[in-house]
């Protein structure tokens, strides 16, 4: 169900997303006008059938480094695409819908699952779901909702080293 485009809301070059969904909270995402589609990092893909289907089941791992509450997920396939990466390189990609929350406001989304370990963000979001009425400033960062203050830390991994040195 893709909602009405909203009217130029601000959004910074990278933000904090929700993808109730597929009960991923939050995850840290980066904005880009350059790329179609979104993108998300997928661990342990497997495609199977379901019902004569094409499915895909993966795991999202929400924060950069850390196994830590990995959520495994079960999508109907709803499409495949040869995408050209940021270095060049084409490759076929499994497709997927998605409910995503950016700035308050829920977006559908064709979010492809990727490789993304040598990315910065586990996410990108895409011209398509941007065109939903986001205006990207890419001066600015994080003008949407933010998770809580313990959550911000565990994604940038401070909360793992105020553990081993004992000041958590």
């Amino acid at each position: 169900m893709r909602q009405t485009p909203h009217s130029n809301i601000l959004a910074g070059w990278r933000e904090w997303v929700r993808l109730p969904g597929i009960d991923v909270p939050w995850i840290k995402a980066k904005l880009d006008t350059g790329a179609q589609t979104s993108s998300l990092h997928a661990f342990d893909s497997e495609e199977f059938k379901r019902e004569g289907s094409d499915w895909v089941r993966f795991t999202v791992r929400p924060w950069q480094e850390s196994e830590e509450d990995g959520v495994v997920v079960e999508l109907p396939v709803h499409d495949r695409r040869r995408v050209r990466s940021s270095n060049g390189i084409v490759q076929e990609r499994l497709v997927v819908r998605m409910n995503l929350v950016l700035i308050g406001h829920e977006v559908d989304a064709e979010v492809t699952l990727n490789n993304r370990d040598q990315m910065g963000f586990r996410m990108l979001i895409g011209r398509e779901a941007l065109q939903q009425g986001f205006v990207v400033d890419s001066g600015r960062s994080f003008v949407g909702e933010r998770p809580p203050r313990a959550i911000r830390r565990r994604n940038s991994g401070e909360e793992a080293a105020a553990v081993a040195t004992g000041e958590s």
